[in-house]
């Protein structure tokens, strides 16, 4: 399937790195994050990628290009300005007419060992709009986030000073939509966050999950970066294809 990859905002958490570029172009390892990305999904024999691009745009696609030297087709989507947040921005992706009938949605800053194949597998038979992959994490990466029972996200809430006895899970980064929901939950043109969308398809019964046993990686702080570059040193990451190599058009 597709996989839309939202890499549109500001990364202020990643300052001074991302004063001068967008959070997907840090430098992990010697080579721009959204290198080792979509070698990664190239190697899960994801085809199309759809950039959703905002803050210094223009960087982005000079890189990345058509994506032929990673093996994929890349297509670009401009949130524009103001940024209108994650699930604004795939509203705009969906008003432009850019999405397959289902996709994989990923984070600009997310790394993470998974089988594609096996999300989509479980997609398929929840037989939900939306489902969300998950990480059970008691506090040791990130505060849980979700409540998940016999292959459904029952409770999704983020920003709660405490989670309760029964949120032990916490969002892993990835889910597959069916593009049809989109324009229920996110109105064009409106400023908004995924969280919202999340936490309204939970309560609706509407959200299934599939728990993920590999841990994820991220480079929306100094901390997760500094782990990804030790499973890169391990040899756990799947190399981008040498810097050398020609980026082709612009998308």
């Amino acid at each position: 399937m597709q996989c839309v990859v939202l890499a549109g905002g500001r990364g202020t958490r990643m300052r001074p790195f991302t004063d001068t570029r967008p959070k997907c172009l840090v430098p992990v390892a010697g080579r721009p994050f959204i290198d080792w990305q979509l070698a990664w999904l190239a190697s899960e024999e994801v085809r199309r990628v759809l950039l959703s691009v905002g803050y210094r745009a223009e960087l982005v696609r000079q890189h990345v290009g058509d994506g032929s030297r990673f093996g994929l087709e890349v297509d670009y989507v401009e949130d524009g300005e103001p940024l209108l947040g994650t699930a604004g921005a795939l509203r705009r992706s969906f008003d432009e007419e850019k999405l397959d009938p289902t996709f994989f949605l990923l984070y600009g800053d997310s790394y993470l060992p998974v089988r594609l194949r096996e999300v989509s597998a479980a997609y398929h038979q929840r037989r939900a709009p939306v489902l969300m992959t998950l990480y059970e994490d008691p506090g040791r990466l990130e505060r849980p986030n979700a409540v998940y029972q016999e292959g459904m996200v029952t409770r999704y809430e983020k920003g709660l000073p405490a989670a309760p006895p029964d949120m032990r899970h916490v969002d892993f980064g990835l889910s597959v939509w069916d593009r049809r929901v989109i324009p229920e939950w996110i109105p064009s043109g409106a400023t908004k966050d995924l969280a919202v969308v999340f936490d309204g398809l939970s309560r609706e019964g509407r959200l299934a999950g599939l728990e993920v046993r590999q841990r994820f990686y991220e480079v929306g702080s100094i901390d997760g970066l500094r782990d990804l570059e030790a499973l890169i040193e391990r040899g756990g990451a799947i190399a981008p294809p040498p810097a050398g190599a020609p980026a082709g058009g612009d998308g």
